[in-house]
């Protein structure tokens, strides 16, 4: 199982490890072409274009990968209705969105329908069982098109850093839709199939929403609160924080769709070796990068230009809070594959509580820093509740007997 699980996830991590360099690089280009206030802004403003999406989403991706998921078993009959059912509520709320959100973000604002519609197609080619679309679109060429874009934008004209950025989700919307076209059966549209579609995923909606929020809210209240050269400063160096996002959604895309079926059968074992699997694969490719960071900070900070050293700081509480983050293991995905999307709400509710409060606290006096250590208190409860639920409810914790055996897989 280690081993099949490995190879699944393996093209995911390489993706999001090539899409965080890519992210990293458009971060560092912006900031060293731009000043403090610019770059702020235009950080800012992207944050919240992606806050908007992942509110739009309504979750209704991973609501397709559980139903495709399960409907192997059953020929996919009626499975296209559910993707019908999925995308229409989330791209019309999306178009909403835009629509009300024009003023503040600009451009962005015609990019939100189309980042909504591209994510739903891939999350639904991930529920057939297939990384690569998700992999070279999203992980490649959406991040590499965007630094490309933007850096042309970024030395020739800085207004059109935000087209620039926004165009390449209109190629991954065209190149998605290509790719569930050879898998997506057509089937007749099966009575309360949307029904049983938001059953499920409605209270995972809601807790998509704040997921999104949660992610990217800091930056967005450090701009409001502590002004755009703050959020620049904190944007740089929350930077890395990517890294462990997307390694984590690396091998979530491998592992959901085997969770989902291991906990609807009852298999406890199964579910419990992918768990203590994934969990230990996070910490062998990602503690390395956290403890280095850390130790580089002093220099790396200067990569983005002058008057970024006070991220040094806010890298170090980063690079512990994600230690430990990634040492509880994708408990909020397992939790949800075994059916307690309300319980997964009522955590990311208090994990954004947490986060507010401290940021609305803290960032007055302390900038940047104020927001970094919000973000680690509402990452910790994040985390910790649902650990504590899974080993309350399941028995399962993080670490066990198999993860002895991915470390000597890894070792050989």
């Amino acid at each position: 199982m280690a081993v099949s699980l490995a190879r699944a996830g393996l093209a995911g991590l390489a993706g999001a490890a090539a899409g965080a360099l890519a992210q990293f690089g458009l971060v560092v280009v912006v900031t060293r072409t731009t000043s403090l206030e610019e770059a702020g802004s235009f950080l800012a403003a992207v944050a919240l274009a992606l806050m908007t999406a992942g509110i739009c989403r309504l979750d209704a991706g991973n609501g397709l990968i559980f139903f495709i998921s399960r409907a192997e078993t059953y020929g996919y009959r009626g499975i296209s209705g559910y993707l019908r059912a999925a995308l229409v509520p989330s791209v019309a709320l999306a178009v909403l969105a835009g629509v009300l959100f024009e003023p503040v973000l600009g451009p962005l604002a015609y990019a939100v329908p189309v980042m909504v519609a591209a994510d739903i197609l891939l999350a639904a080619t991930r529920g057939f069982g297939s990384m690569r679309p998700t992999v070279l679109c999203d992980g490649l060429l959406l991040p590499f098109a965007q630094l490309v874009l933007v850096s042309a934008a970024a030395w020739g004209a800085v207004s059109l850093m935000p087209v620039a950025w926004a165009v390449p989700y209109g190629v991954v919307l065209v190149l998605a839709m290509a790719a569930l076209r050879g898998r997506m059966p057509h089937t007749p549209y099966l009575p309360g199939t949307g029904r049983d579609l938001w059953r499920h995923t409605g209270p995972r909606a809601v807790a998509g929403a704040i997921q999104a929020v949660f992610q990217r809210l800091d930056l967005v209240i450090v701009a409001v609160l502590g002004g755009p050269a703050q959020a620049a400063v904190y944007a740089a160096a929350t930077r890395f924080r990517v890294v462990g996002q997307l390694a984590n959604q690396g091998l979530a895309q491998a592992a959901q769709p085997r969770l989902v079926r291991a906990m609807a059968a009852g298999d406890l074992p199964r579910a419990r070796e992918l768990y203590q699997t994934t969990t230990m694969w996070l910490v062998l490719l990602t503690w390395p990068v956290w403890l280095g960071y850390a130790a580089v900070a002093p220099w790396l900070m200067r990569i983005f230009g002058a008057g970024y050293d006070a991220a040094i700081p806010i890298a170090l509480v980063l690079s512990a809070t994600m230690m430990i983050s990634t040492a509880c293991g994708m408990v909020d995905v397992v939790l949800t594959a075994a059916g307690h999307t309300a319980a997964s709400l009522r955590n990311l509710l208090c994990a954004l509580a947490v986060t507010v409060a401290l940021d609305v606290a803290l960032i007055p006096a302390h900038g940047a820093f104020g927001a970094a250590v919000g973000w680690s208190g509402g990452v910790l409860v994040k985390n910790l509740l649902p650990l504590w639920q899974l080993h309350q409810r399941y028995g399962l914790r993080p670490f066990g007997r198999h993860t002895l055996r991915v470390r000597e897989w890894a070792l050989t």
